[in-house]
Protein backbone atom coordinates (compact mmCIF):
# COMPACT_ATOMS: atom_id res chain seq x y z
CA UNK A 1 0.00 0.00 0.00
CA UNK A 2 1.04 3.97 -0.50
CA UNK A 3 1.70 5.21 2.70
CA UNK A 4 -0.57 8.46 2.71
CA UNK A 5 0.88 12.09 3.17
CA UNK A 6 -0.05 15.34 4.28
CA UNK A 7 1.68 18.14 3.70
CA UNK A 8 1.54 20.42 6.66
CA UNK A 9 3.90 23.71 7.17
CA UNK A 10 6.15 22.41 3.81
CA UNK A 11 6.70 18.94 6.23
CA UNK A 12 4.76 15.96 4.89
CA UNK A 13 2.93 14.11 7.90
CA UNK A 14 2.42 10.58 7.48
CA UNK A 15 -1.39 9.26 8.37
CA UNK A 16 -0.55 5.85 7.94
CA UNK A 17 2.74 3.27 8.82
CA UNK A 18 3.07 -0.15 8.03
CA UNK A 19 3.48 -2.77 10.53
CA UNK A 20 6.22 -5.71 9.12
CA UNK A 21 5.10 -8.05 11.19
CA UNK A 22 5.90 -11.75 10.49
CA UNK A 23 7.10 -11.64 7.05
CA UNK A 24 6.72 -15.42 6.00
CA UNK A 25 4.95 -17.41 2.76
CA UNK A 26 1.35 -17.17 2.44
CA UNK A 27 0.82 -20.97 3.67
CA UNK A 28 3.17 -20.37 7.01
CA UNK A 29 0.69 -16.93 7.34
CA UNK A 30 -2.21 -19.10 7.27
CA UNK A 31 -0.48 -21.69 9.54
CA UNK A 32 0.30 -18.77 11.87
CA UNK A 33 -3.03 -17.25 11.67
CA UNK A 34 -4.57 -20.65 13.06
CA UNK A 35 -2.33 -20.69 16.09
CA UNK A 36 -2.69 -16.84 17.28
CA UNK A 37 -6.36 -17.05 16.70
CA UNK A 38 -6.85 -20.65 18.85
CA UNK A 39 -4.52 -18.66 21.01
CA UNK A 40 -6.24 -15.54 21.27
CA UNK A 41 -9.80 -17.22 21.54
CA UNK A 42 -8.17 -19.16 24.48
CA UNK A 43 -6.72 -16.29 26.59
CA UNK A 44 -10.34 -15.01 26.67
CA UNK A 45 -11.67 -18.26 27.62
CA UNK A 46 -9.72 -19.30 30.43
CA UNK A 47 -8.91 -15.72 32.03
CA UNK A 48 -13.27 -15.52 31.77
CA UNK A 49 -13.58 -18.51 33.44
CA UNK A 50 -10.98 -17.67 36.17
CA UNK A 51 -13.29 -14.00 36.68
CA UNK A 52 -16.52 -16.21 36.51
CA UNK A 53 -14.78 -18.57 39.56
CA UNK A 54 -14.11 -16.01 41.35
CA UNK A 55 -17.13 -14.38 41.26
CA UNK A 56 -19.33 -17.45 42.11
CA UNK A 57 -17.62 -19.48 44.45
CA UNK A 58 -17.45 -17.49 48.19
CA UNK A 59 -14.60 -19.55 49.44
CA UNK A 60 -12.24 -17.15 46.52
CA UNK A 61 -13.77 -13.98 48.23
CA UNK A 62 -10.39 -13.28 49.70
CA UNK A 63 -7.57 -10.39 48.58
CA UNK A 64 -5.59 -12.80 46.96
CA UNK A 65 -8.30 -13.79 44.27
CA UNK A 66 -9.49 -9.94 44.01
CA UNK A 67 -6.37 -8.89 42.58
CA UNK A 68 -6.27 -12.16 40.73
CA UNK A 69 -9.63 -11.48 39.16
CA UNK A 70 -8.18 -7.99 38.53
CA UNK A 71 -5.16 -9.55 36.78
CA UNK A 72 -7.14 -11.69 34.62
CA UNK A 73 -9.72 -8.64 33.70
CA UNK A 74 -6.56 -7.11 32.66
CA UNK A 75 -5.14 -9.31 30.65
CA UNK A 76 -8.40 -10.45 28.10
CA UNK A 77 -8.11 -6.29 27.22
CA UNK A 78 -4.45 -7.00 27.02
CA UNK A 79 -4.30 -9.32 24.55
CA UNK A 80 -7.26 -7.72 22.14
CA UNK A 81 -5.32 -4.44 21.76
CA UNK A 82 -2.62 -6.60 19.84
CA UNK A 83 -3.81 -9.85 18.81
CA UNK A 84 -7.23 -8.98 16.67
CA UNK A 85 -4.68 -6.67 14.36
CA UNK A 86 -2.06 -9.06 14.45
CA UNK A 87 -4.72 -11.17 12.77
CA UNK A 88 -5.75 -9.46 10.48
CA UNK A 89 -2.59 -8.67 8.62
CA UNK A 90 -1.77 -12.37 8.68
CA UNK A 91 -4.56 -12.35 6.12
CA UNK A 92 -4.24 -9.33 4.57
CA UNK A 93 -1.97 -7.57 1.85
CA UNK A 94 -2.93 -4.63 3.43
CA UNK A 95 -0.50 -4.20 6.59
CA UNK A 96 -1.22 -0.61 7.12
CA UNK A 97 -2.63 1.41 10.40
CA UNK A 98 -3.67 4.14 10.85
CA UNK A 99 -1.67 7.15 12.66
CA UNK A 100 -4.82 7.29 15.50
CA UNK A 101 -5.20 3.60 15.13
CA UNK A 102 -1.72 3.33 15.74
CA UNK A 103 -1.60 5.84 18.95
CA UNK A 104 -4.69 4.32 20.62
CA UNK A 105 -3.30 0.71 20.78
CA UNK A 106 0.04 2.12 21.54
CA UNK A 107 -1.99 3.99 24.51
CA UNK A 108 -3.64 0.90 25.87
CA UNK A 109 -0.82 -1.77 25.39
CA UNK A 110 1.14 1.05 27.84
CA UNK A 111 -1.45 1.34 30.21
CA UNK A 112 -2.15 -2.71 30.77
CA UNK A 113 1.66 -3.58 30.54
CA UNK A 114 2.46 -0.57 33.64
CA UNK A 115 -1.03 -1.25 35.54
CA UNK A 116 0.52 -5.20 35.20
CA UNK A 117 3.73 -4.45 36.60
CA UNK A 118 1.86 -2.77 39.45
CA UNK A 119 -0.29 -4.91 39.79
CA UNK A 120 1.89 -8.06 40.71
CA UNK A 121 4.03 -5.85 42.71
CA UNK A 122 0.40 -5.57 44.94
CA UNK A 123 0.24 -9.19 44.98
CA UNK A 124 3.78 -9.99 45.72
CA UNK A 125 2.41 -7.17 49.02
CA UNK A 126 -0.70 -9.41 49.70
CA UNK A 127 1.54 -12.51 49.89
CA UNK A 128 4.28 -11.12 52.49
CA UNK A 129 1.01 -9.72 54.41
CA UNK A 130 -0.51 -12.60 54.49
CA UNK A 131 2.60 -15.29 55.24
CA UNK A 132 4.64 -12.80 57.12
CA UNK A 133 1.45 -11.35 59.60
CA UNK A 134 -0.65 -13.82 59.05
CA UNK A 135 -2.93 -12.72 62.51
CA UNK A 136 -3.06 -9.02 61.32
CA UNK A 137 -3.51 -10.26 57.77
CA UNK A 138 -7.35 -9.28 57.72
CA UNK A 139 -6.95 -5.62 59.93
CA UNK A 140 -4.44 -5.09 56.80
CA UNK A 141 -6.05 -5.85 53.84
CA UNK A 142 -9.48 -4.33 53.99
CA UNK A 143 -11.77 -4.52 51.02
CA UNK A 144 -11.27 -0.81 51.40
CA UNK A 145 -7.64 -1.01 50.99
CA UNK A 146 -7.71 -4.02 48.23
CA UNK A 147 -10.39 -1.49 46.24
CA UNK A 148 -7.38 1.75 46.43
CA UNK A 149 -4.88 -0.84 45.99
CA UNK A 150 -6.50 -1.87 42.95
CA UNK A 151 -8.17 1.31 41.51
CA UNK A 152 -4.43 2.96 42.27
CA UNK A 153 -3.31 0.10 39.71
CA UNK A 154 -5.01 1.14 37.07
CA UNK A 155 -4.89 5.01 37.86
CA UNK A 156 -0.94 4.90 37.41
CA UNK A 157 -0.97 2.87 34.18
CA UNK A 158 -3.18 5.23 32.69
CA UNK A 159 -1.24 7.97 33.42
CA UNK A 160 1.86 6.78 33.10
CA UNK A 161 0.82 5.98 29.34
CA UNK A 162 -0.59 9.46 28.81
CA UNK A 163 2.48 11.07 29.66
CA UNK A 164 4.11 9.00 27.29
CA UNK A 165 1.76 9.53 24.28
CA UNK A 166 2.39 13.73 24.74
CA UNK A 167 5.99 13.32 23.89
CA UNK A 168 5.34 9.93 21.29
CA UNK A 169 2.51 11.39 19.06
CA UNK A 170 3.84 14.95 18.60
CA UNK A 171 7.40 13.29 16.46
CA UNK A 172 7.91 13.98 13.44
CA UNK A 173 7.60 11.21 10.81
CA UNK A 174 8.05 11.02 7.29
CA UNK A 175 8.88 9.18 4.04
CA UNK A 176 7.62 5.52 4.50
CA UNK A 177 7.26 4.82 7.97
CA UNK A 178 8.16 0.82 7.87
CA UNK A 179 7.46 -0.50 11.67
CA UNK A 180 9.74 -3.53 12.30
CA UNK A 181 6.89 -5.39 14.97
CA UNK A 182 3.55 -6.70 14.30
CA UNK A 183 2.09 -4.20 16.93
CA UNK A 184 2.56 -0.17 17.62
CA UNK A 185 4.99 0.43 20.23
CA UNK A 186 7.20 3.06 21.69
CA UNK A 187 11.03 2.01 20.23
CA UNK A 188 9.89 0.75 16.69
CA UNK A 189 7.99 3.94 16.64
CA UNK A 190 11.23 6.00 18.00
CA UNK A 191 13.17 4.37 15.02
CA UNK A 192 11.32 5.58 12.44
CA UNK A 193 11.05 8.91 13.80
CA UNK A 194 12.63 11.91 11.17
CA UNK A 195 13.26 14.26 14.14
CA UNK A 196 15.41 14.43 17.58
CA UNK A 197 13.34 11.63 19.94
CA UNK A 198 15.45 11.89 22.26
CA UNK A 199 13.50 13.92 24.66
CA UNK A 200 10.89 11.06 24.37
CA UNK A 201 13.21 8.61 24.73
CA UNK A 202 14.40 10.22 28.15
CA UNK A 203 10.24 10.71 29.82
CA UNK A 204 10.66 7.06 28.01
CA UNK A 205 13.24 6.01 30.41
CA UNK A 206 12.41 7.46 33.28
CA UNK A 207 9.08 6.60 33.23
CA UNK A 208 9.28 2.94 32.69
CA UNK A 209 12.52 2.96 35.64
CA UNK A 210 9.40 3.95 37.70
CA UNK A 211 7.16 1.68 36.59
CA UNK A 212 9.35 -1.10 36.15
CA UNK A 213 12.05 -0.91 39.28
CA UNK A 214 9.88 0.04 41.76
CA UNK A 215 7.40 -2.37 41.66
CA UNK A 216 10.24 -5.05 41.24
CA UNK A 217 11.91 -3.77 44.25
CA UNK A 218 8.93 -4.34 45.72
CA UNK A 219 8.28 -7.65 44.59
CA UNK A 220 12.36 -8.49 45.77
CA UNK A 221 11.67 -7.12 48.96
CA UNK A 222 8.21 -9.04 49.30
CA UNK A 223 9.62 -12.34 48.39
CA UNK A 224 13.13 -12.26 50.69
CA UNK A 225 10.61 -11.07 53.66
CA UNK A 226 8.22 -14.21 52.46
CA UNK A 227 11.68 -16.79 52.25
CA UNK A 228 13.10 -15.38 55.79
CA UNK A 229 9.72 -16.47 57.34
CA UNK A 230 8.85 -19.38 55.40
CA UNK A 231 12.76 -20.70 56.42
CA UNK A 232 11.76 -20.21 60.02
CA UNK A 233 8.93 -22.38 59.90
CA UNK A 234 10.10 -25.87 61.84
CA UNK A 235 8.03 -28.34 59.92
CA UNK A 236 8.60 -29.35 55.89
CA UNK A 237 4.81 -29.54 55.74
CA UNK A 238 4.43 -26.12 57.15
CA UNK A 239 7.21 -24.46 55.34
CA UNK A 240 5.72 -26.24 51.50
CA UNK A 241 2.06 -24.93 52.56
CA UNK A 242 3.56 -21.43 53.65
CA UNK A 243 5.17 -21.60 49.85
CA UNK A 244 2.79 -23.10 47.43
CA UNK A 245 0.37 -20.06 48.27
CA UNK A 246 2.40 -17.81 46.38
CA UNK A 247 4.68 -20.17 44.15
CA UNK A 248 1.74 -18.96 41.06
CA UNK A 249 2.03 -15.60 41.80
CA UNK A 250 6.09 -16.27 41.89
CA UNK A 251 6.00 -17.81 38.69
CA UNK A 252 3.80 -15.04 36.82
CA UNK A 253 6.43 -12.85 38.33
CA UNK A 254 9.51 -14.47 37.09
CA UNK A 255 7.91 -14.87 33.39
CA UNK A 256 6.44 -11.49 32.84
CA UNK A 257 8.99 -9.74 33.91
CA UNK A 258 11.98 -11.83 32.27
CA UNK A 259 10.79 -10.90 28.98
CA UNK A 260 9.67 -7.70 29.48
CA UNK A 261 12.83 -6.46 30.54
CA UNK A 262 14.74 -8.20 28.37
CA UNK A 263 12.61 -6.51 25.86
CA UNK A 264 13.17 -2.80 27.22
CA UNK A 265 16.64 -3.45 28.32
CA UNK A 266 17.52 -1.16 25.21
CA UNK A 267 14.83 0.19 24.22
CA UNK A 268 15.78 1.79 20.82
CA UNK A 269 18.16 -0.67 19.51
CA UNK A 270 16.41 -3.76 20.21
CA UNK A 271 13.54 -3.40 17.70
CA UNK A 272 16.21 -3.60 15.11
CA UNK A 273 16.04 -7.35 15.33
CA UNK A 274 13.65 -9.49 14.33
CA UNK A 275 14.38 -11.68 17.01
CA UNK A 276 12.68 -9.75 19.50
CA UNK A 277 9.59 -9.88 17.88
CA UNK A 278 10.02 -13.60 19.13
CA UNK A 279 10.52 -12.32 22.23
CA UNK A 280 7.57 -10.00 22.41
CA UNK A 281 5.17 -12.60 21.32
CA UNK A 282 6.52 -14.40 24.71
CA UNK A 283 4.71 -11.59 26.74
CA UNK A 284 2.17 -10.07 24.76
CA UNK A 285 0.72 -13.35 23.89
CA UNK A 286 2.12 -16.13 25.82
CA UNK A 287 2.00 -15.62 29.04
CA UNK A 288 -1.21 -14.14 29.05
CA UNK A 289 -2.38 -17.40 28.12
CA UNK A 290 -0.55 -19.61 30.94
CA UNK A 291 -1.41 -17.43 33.59
CA UNK A 292 -4.38 -18.86 34.29
CA UNK A 293 -2.85 -22.68 33.40
CA UNK A 294 -0.28 -21.75 36.34
CA UNK A 295 -3.22 -21.05 38.86
CA UNK A 296 -5.36 -23.33 38.15
CA UNK A 297 -2.16 -26.06 38.41
CA UNK A 298 -0.82 -24.70 41.31
CA UNK A 299 -3.82 -23.48 43.80
CA UNK A 300 -5.70 -25.94 45.31
CA UNK A 301 -8.80 -23.53 45.92
CA UNK A 302 -8.70 -22.62 42.49
CA UNK A 303 -8.85 -25.90 41.46
CA UNK A 304 -11.86 -27.10 43.71
CA UNK A 305 -13.20 -24.17 42.79
CA UNK A 306 -13.48 -24.82 38.82
CA UNK A 307 -14.30 -28.40 39.74
CA UNK A 308 -17.08 -27.13 41.89
CA UNK A 309 -18.60 -24.84 39.27
CA UNK A 310 -17.89 -27.58 36.31
CA UNK A 311 -19.84 -30.38 37.99
CA UNK A 312 -22.33 -27.89 39.74
CA UNK A 313 -23.30 -25.77 37.18
CA UNK A 314 -26.82 -26.62 37.35
CA UNK A 315 -27.03 -25.80 41.31
CA UNK A 316 -28.23 -22.08 42.45
CA UNK A 317 -25.44 -19.23 42.80
CA UNK A 318 -23.95 -19.80 46.08
CA UNK A 319 -24.31 -16.72 49.07
CA UNK A 320 -21.40 -14.52 48.26
CA UNK A 321 -19.56 -12.99 51.23
CA UNK A 322 -16.85 -10.37 51.70
CA UNK A 323 -14.02 -10.94 50.31
CA UNK A 324 -11.88 -10.79 52.87
CA UNK A 325 -10.00 -13.60 54.76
Amino acid sequence: MTTIILEVDNRSVTTHFILLGFPTRPGSQLLLFSVFLATYLLTLLENLLIILVIHSDGQLHKPMYFFLSHLSFLEMWYVTVISPKMLVDFLSHDKSISFNGCMTQLYFFVTFVCTEYILLAVMAFDRYVAICNPLRYPVIMTNQLCGTLAGGCWFCGLMTAMIKMVFIAQLYYCGTPLINHYFCDISPLLNVSCEDSSQAELVDFFLALMVIAIPLCVVVASYAAILATILRIPSAQGRQKAFSTCASHLTIVILFYSTTLFTYARPKLMYTYNSNKVVSVLYTVIVPLLNPIIYCLRNREVKAALRKTICCRGRGPQENGAFGS
